[in-house]
This record gives structure tokens, C-alpha cells and sequence, in this order.
């Protein structure tokens, strides 16, 4: 072996330690050269070459500037290989300065360097008969190490990928929403930016927190939306130091609602993808929870979905999500409400929106997402019930649609509400209207809130009907002694999976009655209706059939999740699309 390619090998060990090193790259290559100019040496005539070498003297080689190996850390210095030659033409080039080694391991600027003194000094690796030969070696040489030297200062770096505070490498968002009333410039793939994939499968803690979950570090959530508390008598609260120490206190309990309305904002985003006509509502609603669960790394009680995902189309304004056998597929004309929740520790985030294909009902939906947005300004600690439902109605009802050449008044349904939230109970007892009242009950700090409102086309009054889909266990459910061996079963696997959550009977059925994490795959329940009924006659279960307005009416739906804190009201759920 020669000392070129001994030379080679150790370059190589050096690649194999820093692979992404450009200079060391460079060594390399130039090595190769050397190496395989040695080898075309020895298999052509010799005397021919040096023949016509003879006629051309190279330059003698200049100094080379030692770089103390000893010190390197130290001195931080640049060498300079210095050597001019002249080529067959008669023009003349000089070695550039080499690049800085001081941001170099120190044995990889050791070897580095001695790598570069062997390629400038290569006239002196073969030690033949013949010295003519080894100067017109070294003139071929030159030219290669004034390469080496100068070609990483010309290189351009590449940029590298900004990186998640979890280490993930942040995309950039491709995919537009197009759905009817969705923020302009809004992206379904928005996720990306935060490390997330697409579709979307890393659980959102991890893309917060690192794959190592821990229970000393609290995971810093985005923060939803911040507004003022209306009212004269809160203006001191923004710059209150008290109040903002109390905020401090409830630090865990908001980063447990961000850490829910980040996964409720991917996984609607993700939604709004793949909500289109044609699909079939229960693989949308199944498509949408499994992704859910996922996003929320669902652990039963602990954590998971809120409650089943509402499809409520046209005229049914809410509570609707198909059971099983259901087969009712969404077309281009239809006026749906999506609405489903997702829980940490029992904090619900409750959000909805409405999705529409035709623009013959964008002032529908324009008017009740501009009454939502007036209820969430009117809103604050102090604020009575019944001036938020003023606000509400006054600007929903300030709009009209024309449909089929028919001009309908937007209506308030008044008999739809807001409502407080509380752990582990979507109703906490406060009801918001949307319409003028006499409640002159007040919201007061810290409280929860879900601001929705409704509109239609149609009376404004909703009424129960249809087969029903929904349940859930009453908060304050009496104790009852059950006969039936079923409904004890059943009741059962209801405390256990979803306590005093809401449910649908498509649950119920699945693998995994509602949750693999408590069930495994053997929580099926099998015919349970009887059961069901018998829980609901007795008090324990409620049923929630779907809520519909006049037949041939169209409704809309726009909802958000807000936090009164001390200083400020935190509308958590809000993101780029609404």
C-alpha cells in the first residue's frame, strides 16, 4: 500500500466520524486523484511522459505553514500552502489558504491537517530511480491541493430544517382549506409546523414534550386567543400583579385545556381534509375519533374523547351521530354541524363548526360564526348571562338568505344554549342564551365556558325526535338497586369506560367498548338495548335523542371553548381556520 492510499484510509476513518465535514470530503477526492495519477503512471511509458514534462519546469514548491498540533485549541490559527506552478499553457496558480480548523474535534484537526500536508507534498510519495518523475508528481499535485484548500470557502451551506422544542423537524403547510367559511389562507395540513405527520399520528404531548414522557415538566401548549374582560370594573385586571400570581396557581389546569384544544384543533383540521360529498358519515365519524384517540394518546378516564362526534345535517340541529347500520352519505347540498370534544383529566374542550359545499348558504353560516364571535367579546368575568345572549341575537338576526329564489330571516334557536363546563361534565350548570333574557346571573372567574349559538331558516324552536344515538350518566345520578343481571353490566362497563362522559351506542359496539386502554379488545357489549332502556327509566343514564328544527329548514352551528382567568378571558379552542 502506498502512502497515498494509507493516507486515503485515514481521511476515510475521519469521514466515518464526522461524515457531514465538507473540508474532509474534499481531502478525499483529492487523494482518489492522486492515486489514480499514481497508477496511470506506472501503466503508461514512462520515458514518453517525461519526455514531454521536461520542456516545462515547474515552480519549486513553496513553504507550507505548520500548524501545531499541540495547540490547536489554543492558537485557532490559519495555515496557508503556498506554491505556484505553471501549466503546459504558461499560466500561473497559487495554493489558496486553507480553511479554519478550529471548529474541528481536536483529532480530527490533527489527522486533517497531516491529510493536507500529504496531498501538497505528494511529488515526495514515490521515492523511485528516477527523481525527474517524482518533481513532475508533485507539479500534478499542486493544482489539487490548491483546490482542496480553496474549495470550502466557496462552498454555500445549506440551510438546515428548523427543528420542534421536542427535536422534530418543522414542515411547511402545502394543503389549502376549502371548505365554506373557513379563515382565508387557513391550511388543513397546519400541524406540520409543530413536527406533526400527514396524515397526523404522533401524539401531540410528544410533539410538545419529546417522546420521553414526564410527569416534572409541564408541556408549554400553544395559548389560545387572549381578550379583555369587558366592563369597566375589570380594566385593572390585565396589569394586576395579585391576579397575575393567581393565574401562576392554575398554571397545571390551563395547560391541561391547551394540551386538549391543540389535539381538538389538529384533529378538525385533519377533518376539514377529507370532509367531502359523497362519504359516508359513519366512516367520517370513525375516521375522526380514531385520529382523535390518537392525537390525545387516549387512556380512558384519564384521558381521551369528550363526546361522540355530532354529523347533525339540514334540519336536525344537534345530537345526531349515525349508529351502527346507518348509512346516510353526505351530498353537496347538505348543511352540516360537526361537533365533538376531547378531555384531559376530565377538561373538556367543546368546538364546532358548520361544513357547506354550495355558497347559497354562506350567509347562513356567516351569520351565526359572526353572532359566535359576538357572544366570545361579550363574555368576561361579571358579565350577566342575559347581556350575552343580547349580544348574540342582535347580530345573528341581523342577517338574511336567499335560497331558491327565497329570501329566509336567519333565527336564533332559542331554545339552544351555552353552558358552563365542569370536570368530567360537559354541562356544569350555567346556561348561555342566545337571546334576549332576563337571566341576570353573572359569569364569575375561572369559570369554563362553551359559547355556541345556532341559526336557522326555519321557526327557531327545536324539539326531540329521531332514533336516538346519544347517552350519558347523569352527573348526580341516584343510587338505584338493579335487578336486571344485564343492566348491572352494562352500568358497569359505562363507570369504568366513560363515567359521567357522553357515549353513543357505535361505542358500545366496537372491539373495545369505547376504549382499548380499559377493554382491551373485549369490551363489545352485546344486546344491551334493554339494559340501556332499563338505566334510563330508572335515572341513571340520560338519553339524548336528536335535537330537530321544521323539516326542510336548514341550521348552523359555531362554538368555542374559553377560560376566564384572572387578568384575561383564554378562548382556548380558536385556531387559523375559524
Amino acid at each position: 500500500m502506498s502512502d497515498a492510499q494509507s493516507q486515503l484510509a485515514e481521511v476515510d476513518a475521519l469521514i466515518a466520524a464526522s461524515p457531514d465535514e465538507p473540508s474532509l470530503l474534499q481531502l478525499r477526492e483529492d487523494l482518489l486523484q492522486l492515486i489514480a495519477l499514481e497508477e496511470q503512471e506506472k501503466s503508461s511509458s514512462g520515458a514518453e511522459q517525461f519526455s514531454e514534462l521536461q520542456h516545462h519546469d515547474p515552480e519549486p514548491m513553496g513553504e507550507l505553514h505548520s500548524l501545531d498540533h499541540q495547540h490547536v485549541e489554543e492558537s485557532n490559527e490559519h495555515y496557508t500552502a503556498q506554491s505556484t506552478f505553471t501549466d503546459n499553457v504558461g499560466t500561473t496558480n497559487s495554493l489558496a489558504e486553507a480553511p479554519d480548523l478550529g471548529s474541528f474535534q481536536p483529532v480530527a484537526k490533527s489527522s486533517h491537517t497531516s491529510a493536507s500536508s500529504a496531498i501538497v507534498s505528494q511529488a515526495n510519495l514515490k521515492t523511485g530511480e528516477d527523481n525527474e518523475h517524482n518533481d513532475n508528481l508533485a507539479a500534478v499535485a499542486a493544482p489539487a491541493a490548491a483546490t482542496a484548500a480553496a474549495q470550502p470557502t466557496e462552498k454555500k451551506k445549506k440551510k438546515k430544517k428548523k427543528k420542534t422544542a421536542s427535536g422534530r423537524t418543522k414542515g411547511t403547510p402545502t394543503q389549502k382549506a376549502e371548505g365554506r367559511m373557513l379563515t382565508e389562507g387557513s391550511f388543513t395540513d397546519y400541524y406540520v409546523t409543530h413536527g406533526q405527520t400527514e396524515p397526523p399520528s404522533i401524539p401531540v404531548v410528544n410533539l410538545f414534550r419529546g417522546d420521553e414522557e414526564t410527569t416534572s415538566s409541564v408541556p408549554p401548549f400553544p395559548v389560545g386567543e387572549i381578550q379583555p374582560h369587558p366592563l369597566e370594573s375589570n380594566s385593572h385586571r390585565i396589569s394586576s400583579e395579585e391576579l397575575r400570581h393567581n393565574e401562576r396557581l392554575e398554571a397545571n389546569l390551563y395547560d391541561k385545556l391547551r394540551h386538549a384544544s391543540e389535539v381538538h384543533r389538529q384533529v378538525r383540521h385533519y377533518a376539514q381534509s377529507f370532509i367531502k360529498p359523497g362519504i359516508k358519515l359513519v366512516d367520517m365519524c370513525e375516521r375522526l375519533e380514531e385520529t382523535n384517540r390518537k392525537l390525545v394518546q387516549e387512556r380512558g378516564l384519564e384521558r381521551g374523547i369528550g363526546f361522540p362526534t355530532g354529523c347533525s345535517i339540514n334540519h336536525v340541529a344537534a345530537h345526531y351521530t349515525p349508529n351502527v347500520g346507518d348509512d346516510t352519505v353526505l351530498q353537496y347540498d347538505d348543511v352540516m354541524k360537526v361537533d365533538f370534544g376531547t378531555q384531559i383529566d376530565g377538561r373538556i374542550i367543546d368546538c364546532a363548526w358548520t361544513v357547506a359545499f354550495n355558497p347559497k348558504y354562506d350567509m347562513l353560516l356567516e351569520a351565526v360564526k359572526e353572532a359566535t364571535n359576538a357572544g366570545i367579546k361579550a363574555a368576561g368575568i361579571d358579565v350577566r348571562l342575559c347581556d350575552v345572549g343580547e349580544s348574540v341575537e342582535e347580530v345573528m338576526e341581523s342577517y338574511e338568505v336567499e335560497l331558491d329564489g327565497k329570501t329566509y330571516p336567519v333565527k336564533c334557536i332559542r331554545n339552544l344554549n351555552g353552558h358552563s363546563i365542569g370536570p368530567y361534565q360537559i354541562h356544569a350548570g350555567k346556561s348561555v342564551p342566545i337571546v334576549k333574557c332576563d337571566d341576570q346571573t353573572k359569569m364569575e372567574e375561572g369559570e369554563i365556558f362553551a359559547i355556541e349559538t345556532f341559526g336557522t331558516t326555519g321557526r327557531g324552536y327545536i324539539v326531540e325526535d329521531l332514533e336516538c344515538s346519544h347517552y350519558m350518566k347523569n352527573f348526580n345520578a341516584p343510587h338505584v338497586p338493579l335487578r336486571l343481571p344485564r343492566s348491572k353490566k352494562l352500568l358497569g362497563h359505562i363507570n369504568k369506560t366513560f363515567g359521567t362522559l357522553a357515549f353513543c351506542r357505535r361505542w358500545l359496539e366496537r372491539e373495545d367498548g369505547g376504549s382499548f386502554t380499559v377493554n382491551g379488545n373485549k369490551g363489545k357489549q352485546e344486546k344491551y338495548m334493554g339494559a340501556l332502556k332499563n338505566l334510563c327509566d330508572v335515572g341513571i343514564v340520560q338519553a339524548y335523542p336528536p335535537l330537530v328544527d321544521v323539516k326542510g329548514s336548514y341550521t348552523a352551528q359555531y362554538e368555542h371553548t374559553l377560560v376566564l382567568r384572572p387578568t384575561c378571558k383564554e378562548i382556548l379552542s380558536r385556531g387559523d381556520d375559524f
